[in-house]
């Protein structure tokens, strides 16, 4: 299982699935990362948190912790 804090800099993936459960898993999904949504990764900050990510048309930077529960091929 790949997520998204395990994608590389310049690469595309796409939103699998969501881990996480309650208000956790809602807030991620309220970012706009939900199934089937195209994110491009553009930097990851030295101590690799946060990473930040463009999806729908903006940029958004998420924690590493937030990253490890969206699944992403």
């Amino acid at each position: 299982m790949k997520t998204l804090r395990d994608a590389a800099v310049g690469e595309t993936v796409h939103v699998v699935r969501l881990h996480g459960d309650g208000a956790v898993k809602r807030r991620i999904m309220d970012m706009g990362l939900t199934k089937g949504t195209e994110v491009y990764v553009r930097k990851v900050a030295p101590l690799g948190d946060p990473v930040e990510v463009n999806l729908r048309g903006y940029e958004l930077s998420i924690r590493k912790a937030d990253a490890e529960m969206v699944e992403v091929k």
